[in-house]
């Protein structure tokens, strides 16, 4: 399926506007998955020529995408990644846990960026970081589809690894995301070391409900789902 190719188009406006030099692309993956970290990738590529093929990550094939990562490491100025953990998630919500995960990533960096485009129209970062949103953004923007690509290599082949020992849930194919195959095994085996257990999934498992965490502000309330994906997937 043809696509249009990444540009440095807001890069070169965040330079123009702000003053900014070192401009960073921030990308996520694991958002929306049972189980396993979500992972942030910050890369910096200043503007030379992308790599021919460079777009979103989700838009190629695990081939390309593998191929398209190894020229990445080698061609971008410099690049870091940062997780945060499916017991942070479970414990700050998943949105603090993007944060933790983005800043981990930001502070990797060799040099402090002078300013951040993020993927998407929510800025979970805030202050101090000079962030611009830029929606489909690791279509459209050279260091954030670089981001998403090295970001998601490297999810992928961490959830296979962490999945070597539970073979039934398929972790290699799906890295931790719902499936057919990791809602059967979820079903007749439960949540392994690895699963997010304050996550909507849980509500259709009555053998175990029990292991369910659930969060709660000072006022007793809790807190919305924020994109979890149940059963009815």
């Amino acid at each position: 399926m043809p696509y249009e190719p990444p540009t440095h188009t807001v890069e070169r406006s965040l330079r123009a506007t702000t003053g900014a030099k070192i401009v960073a692309g921030v990308d996520e993956v694991g958002r929306g998955a049972w189980a396993g970290p979500v992972t942030v990738c910050a890369a910096v590529t200043g503007l030379r020529r992308p790599p021919e093929g460079l777009t979103d990550s989700k838009l190629l094939t695990v081939k390309r995408r593998d191929a398209l990562d190894r020229t990445l490491r080698d061609w971008v100025t410099s690049y870091a990644l940062g997780h945060a953990s499916h017991e942070e998630i479970d414990r700050l919500g998943m949105t603090a846990a993007l944060r933790l995960a983005a800043v981990r990533a930001l502070e990797g960096l060799p040099v402090r960026p002078d300013a951040v485009i993020l993927d998407g129209k929510h800025d979970y970062l805030g202050a101090p970081w000079r962030v611009r949103t830029v929606i489909k953004g690791d279509q459209s923007c050279v260091a954030v589809a670089a981001a998403s690509v090295i970001a998601k290599v490297h999810r992928d082949k961490m959830m296979a690894e962490l999945g070597a020992e539970h073979a039934d849930f398929g972790f290699a194919d799906n890295a931790g995301y719902p499936s057919p195959v990791h809602r059967a095994a979820l079903e007749v085996r439960g949540p392994t070391p690895y699963h997010r257990l304050s996550w909507a999934y849980l509500d259709a498992l009555p053998q175990w409900r029990h292991l369910k965490k659930v969060r709660s502000w000072a006022d007793g309330s809790a807190p919305a789902i924020e994109g979890q994906l149940g059963f009815d997937f």
